[in-house]
């Protein structure tokens, strides 16, 4: 899957790119017909260790997912939204299903 990273605040390292995008990729297993994605990686500027803010958005046929999460390290964020995206798959998949019988 095709995902656009945008890093707001901060040069992102390659290392964290390709984790998120290795995080990304499994979601392919519950949904294969995942276009393409975006992702916001961005530093909060507030007091707290959880400044670190993580928005991804998915656009399949006919529909967009969004995950939103902050955390203390991009990589928390990121698997945290991912499930959250994932979830949101396995509820549309299956809304799809029950439609189709």
């Amino acid at each position: 899957m095709k995902l656009q990273m945008h890093s707001i605040h901060f040069d992102a390292d390659q290392k964290l790119i390709d984790f998120i995008q290795r995080k990304a990729d499994k979601l392919d297993t519950y949904y294969d017909q995942i276009i393409d994605g975006e992702v916001f990686m961005r530093l909060d500027k507030n007091e707290k260790n959880e400044n670190k803010l993580i928005e991804i958005k998915l656009n399949v046929p006919g529909k967009q997912f969004f995950a939103k999460n902050q955390s203390d390290s991009f990589e928390a964020a990121a698997d945290e939204a991912i499930e959250g995206l994932r979830r949101q798959i396995k509820k549309y998949k299956e809304k799809v299903v029950l439609a189709k019988q």
